[in-house]
Parts: structure tokens; sequence; C-alpha cells
């Protein structure tokens, strides 16, 4: 199991409307790919220097072969639709996990 996790400040300006988006629209077309089982978002609980608000994203994937498929087939339209609609307003940064061990009481 894999996890895609995308890090991303926020300017505060658009921060409102940013999180409505990926609550609501972003989230859900990745997971409608069908190349992620679920996802989680958090929010960064440390305050960066440059100011904005800091999110972590991670979706679940069960191999990277489907991961390779979603840079191939979806990864351009999914970073293109926030590229558009809040262009110079956010950082992100993309880390690739391979879950090692998960242990649930």
């Amino acid at each position: 199991m894999l996890i895609y996790n995308v890090t991303i400040n926020i300017d505060e300006s658009v921060h409102d409307e940013w999180l409505h988006w990926m609550r609501d629209k972003h989230i859900p077309d990745m997971l409608s790919t069908g190349k992620f089982s679920h996802a989680k978002m958090m929010k960064v609980l440390v305050e960066e220097d440059m100011g904005g608000v800091t999110y972590s994203v991670q979706y679940t994937t069960k191999d990277r072969s489907t991961l390779e498929a979603y840079y191939k087939e979806d990864a351009e339209k999914m970073r293109g639709d926030g590229l558009q609609r809040f262009a110079d307003k956010f950082v992100a940064f993309r880390t690739e996990l391979e879950v090692v061990s998960q242990q649930i009481p």
C-alpha cells in the first residue's frame, strides 16, 4: 500500500474558498479516478514563517502501478484545476510514502 501525500500551504486570502473546493470538489474528483481507496485531510499545526495555512492530504492507493497510472492519466488535469483556480496563492509539494506497518487496537 502506498500513500500519495500532498502538502499545501494556502494563502489566508483564499483559504475558505480553497478549503470548500478541496472538500467538495477536488478530493471527491481524486477519489472518482478509481485509483485511490480513501483520502485523509489534515491541518498542520505549525505556523509557517511564510504565513498561510498548511494542510497535508493523504491519498491511499494499492500499489506503484496504480499510482503511476494516476500520474499518466489524471495528474495533469487534477493539478491544473487547482492552478487555474488559485494560481499564485499556494505552494505544494508531493511525497510518496510506503506503508510498512499499520496497527489498529
